[in-house]
């Protein structure tokens, strides 16, 4: 479905659901003045274009600045080190994980975003602190193959039982969220999850590898591989998955005991356009720009108030529609970033066991 918002002055002035004009203004008289170019470092793929339509054009026209958008690496964390130390800047404003703004935060590379959840009430409270703005959430969740799997798994549980879910299965080549499903299969609560018992999950492991087909590396792979029909459920983004559905897959997503993660724009401490780059990422915490990018990307917006104008049909496949939402629960970043090291390599060793 097309749309087309325009923006008018005044409507920026009512941005995320309320605020102030005294507090709002200030960030929108970009036309008065000479322009400014700023450049955004965006995850790449759809999202570019995505973004693009949902924010950088938008907000081009509303304050006469320009947005210039480049694709970041994977793991950006070395690169924001290193513009901050050399005061080298690359880019302005940069999509960060929630994992990536903690690494950067406790370095102290983060410039604060200027703006507060209460001046955005409608936004999920994990979705905003002091150097960070989130714009979309991703899911980890996992599909099946209807056309092969009759019996319909609906939980982790089910999709560890080779006997009565029977069917070639994937996993994630990765000890995150690998770990997470193993416990949820084993009866472990999903709001009881973290701290997580590594030994009995690695138990739980042992008894499904022999039955997994292929271990997956990453996220286009794994929308290939249910795409093809090479296996018949896997976990995996629910984007990702979606792509494959989309593409014409008969394949189902079970959203039960997903575990979500945010993503979102922090900026680089002491950058020099660091005004206008706050301007942006208040500028992307709006309902109805947010709302934008859900037409092409199958992300959810961190803004609830954007299903208002979501078609029903389209926010049945986003992880924050309520429906969704309730169904699931946010990683533990933090108790990853203490982790990851020793969980990894383990896992790693386990893997050539």
């Amino acid at each position: 479905m097309t749309k087309t918002f325009e923006t008018s002055r005044r409507r920026l002035l009512q941005l995320a659901g309320g605020a102030s004009a005294a507090l709002a203004m200030p960030a929108f008289i970009g036309r008065a003045g000479a322009a400014t170019q700023i450049t955004v470092a965006d995850p790449g793929g759809p999202f570019g274009p995505a973004f693009r339509k949902a924010f950088y054009d938008p907000f081009e026209k509303a304050t006469g600045n320009k947005v210039v958008n480049v694709a970041r690496e994977a793991e950006p964390t070395a690169q924001f080190k290193a513009m901050v130390e050399t005061k080298s800047y690359t880019w302005d404003v940069c999509t960060l994980t929630l994992s990536a703004r903690d690494i950067l935060k406790g370095q102290g590379l983060l410039d604060p975003i200027g703006f507060s959840h209460a001046d955005v009430p409608k936004l999920m409270p994990q979705a905003i602190s002091p150097e960070f703005m989130g714009t979309d959430v991703y899911s980890t969740v996992f599909a099946y193959r209807t056309d092969k799997v009759k019996n319909a798994p609906a939980s982790w549980t089910d999709f560890f039982n080779v006997e009565k879910f029977p069917g070639r299965r994937a996993l994630r080549k990765n000890p995150i969220d690998t770990i997470e499903q193993a416990l949820l299969a084993d009866g472990v609560p999903l709001d009881k999850l973290y701290p997580l018992d590594v030994d009995r999950a690695f138990k739980v492991l042992d008894k499904i590898k022999p039955h997994v087909a292929v271990w997956w590396t990453g996220g286009a792979q794994s929308t290939q591989l249910l795409q093809s029909g090479e296996v018949d459920m896997l976990p995996g983004w629910n984007a990702r998955l979606q792509a494959a559905i989309d593409g014409g897959a008969p394949a189902k997503i079970v959203w039960n005991q997903g575990l979500y993660s945010i993503e979102g724009w922090a900026l680089p401490k002491g950058g020099p356009k660091a005004d206008v780059a706050r301007q942006f990422v208040r500028f992307c915490s709006d309902p109805k720009q947010q709302a934008i990018f859900t037409e092409v990307l199958a992300y959810g917006p961190t803004n609830l108030d954007a299903y208002q104008t979501i078609p029903a049909e389209r926010a049945k496949v986003l992880p924050t529609s309520p429906e969704n939402l309730k169904l699931m629960a946010i990683a533990n970043e933090d108790w990853w970033s203490a982790n990851r090291a020793k969980v990894t390599e383990r896992f790693n060793a386990w893997l050539l066991t």
